[in-house]
């Protein structure tokens, strides 16, 4: 087995069986599309009917709130169990690749150092874009209304309280709580546990906990069958309470969260010319055929062969194309911590929910370790599992991400472009550190 094949074999998207294919990365850009297509129009019809027909019965908009909240809390039940999971396959995965050689090892270490900088970006910009481009008022008091009044986070505690709490005395009773960062962090202790057994154990629980992933992302398939009646019954209670001011703060969601995306698309560029010795247009055109596939498939992993061929004609030897590109899209999603907390923040902001630096702070932690979990599959399905584990942990509700979900095509579109070019600028830095850049 050559050396991409051996890396993208085990990504949990590659093993869930062909019946569930279609969501999990496997299909056509053009089935993905469609997909995406039928969540969007389900959105848009749901907030038009509720709009004409919603405040003359009372009882079509209650029937709709109760399918659409059903929906949701299927999604809430996969979250927790999902993410635990997922972080343990990751960090074994990552620890697996890191014993492959030193390229391997710094290249991890490379890819996670930029991931927790990404996330500490979004903390910064998110709040100043939305400093500089506020949602109009009148439209996010109608949003409110419909989406229902949220409380605030309470007091962030002292420091040293906080680190006390850090540690759960009781991990099942930290996920009943949806306490979710000390889950993570006894998910972190666990993982790299197991990486020390003895290999006949450790490979018995890697092959249990991929399993576990496996069943959980074919549960997580079933429910998003169902996104477009959910999106819909949602975004009829919207129409009926906000109107048409609903589809103004989806357009402002759309620029605010795919503008920070940006920030890492030209963060790919300043690093392959200071990392790679490679200029803007060398790398343009070494990415274009990579990008543009990303586009069509908002998938970084059908981006991979595309990949390949764009850093070796940049001059990166078989070595680092073989072996570093491959991990980078296993597990390095470089928008992954950075737009992930960005629309936790939005929604705060539409909430009207004033975010202190502590709660901040806990985002920027959440958001840079659930990534490592993170699988290979394109942004609208992984969306939910994603974002709502670092919105609990914050204090924010998650009943907005799922008219998010139904647009989340065009920030996608951004965040597999940026992620590409990242994957391809970190491959060109390593090579160059490892001599094998010509």
């Amino acid at each position: 087995m050559n050396p991409i094949a051996k890396f993208t074999h085990n990504l949990p998207c590659q093993r869930v069986p062909a019946m569930v294919d279609g969501w999990l990365g496997k299909a056509k850009g053009t089935d993905i599309l469609k997909k995406a297509l039928i969540i969007l129009l389900a959105l848009i019809f749901g907030i038009l009917i509720g709009l004409f027909v919603g405040p003359k019965s009372d009882l079509l908009v209650e029937a709709a709130d109760v399918i659409g909240n059903m929906w949701l809390n299927a999604l809430r039940m996969t979250v927790i169990p999902l993410v635990f999971t997922l972080l343990i396959v990751g960090i074994g995965k990552a620890a697996s690749m890191a014993r492959a050689g030193r390229m391997t090892a710094r290249a991890i270490l490379f890819m996670i150092f930029i991931l927790w900088c990404s996330s500490a970006m979004a903390a910064l910009v998110t709040p100043a874009l939305l400093e500089l481009f506020p949602l109009n008022g009148d439209a996010a008091a109608a949003l409110r209304s419909a989406l229902g009044s949220a409380p605030p986070p309470g007091d962030v505690p002292p420091f040293s309280e906080f680190l006390r709490a850090l540690i759960p005395t009781n991990a099942i009773a930290a996920a009943a709580e949806d306490a979710v960062l000390p889950l993570m962090i006894f998910a972190l202790a666990f993982a790299f546990a197991i990486t020390r057994l003895p290999d006949t154990q450790r490979m018995m629980l890697d092959q249990f906990f991929n399993a576990l992933a496996d069943a959980l992302l074919i549960l997580i398939q079933w429910v998003l069958a169902l996104a477009p009646l959910g999106v819909f019954a949602l975004a009829l209670g919207v129409g009926a309470n906000a109107g048409l001011a609903a589809f103004g703060a989806l357009l402002h969601y759309v620029l605010i969260v795919s503008s920070v995306g940006a920030v890492v698309w030209i963060f790919s560029y300043v690093l392959t010319y200071f990392g790679g010795k490679r200029g803007p247009v060398a790398f343009f055109k070494a990415s274009a055929r990579a990008q543009a596939v990303a586009i069509s498939t908002q998938s970084s992993l059908a981006s991979l062969p595309a990949m390949v061929s764009g850093v070796k004609a940049m001059g990166v030897g078989d070595r680092s194309a073989d072996v570093v590109l491959p991990i980078s899209v296993a597990l390095f999603r470089a928008t992954g911590p950075c737009m992930n907390l960005a629309v936790a923040i939005y929604v705060a902001h539409l909430m009207g929910i004033e975010l202190s630096l502590g709660v901040l702070a806990i985002g920027v932690v959440v958001a840079a370790i659930t990534t490592m979990g993170a699988v290979s599959l394109p942004g609208s399905i992984s969306f939910i599992t994603s974002i709502a584990p670092i919105c609990i942990a914050m204090g924010i509700p998650i009943e907005p991400l799922v008219l998010l979900l139904a647009i989340e095509t065009f920030p996608d579109i951004m965040r597999t472009v940026a992620n590409v070019s990242a994957d391809m600028s970190v491959t060109a830095t390593i090579a160059r550190s490892e001599g094998d850049l010509t």
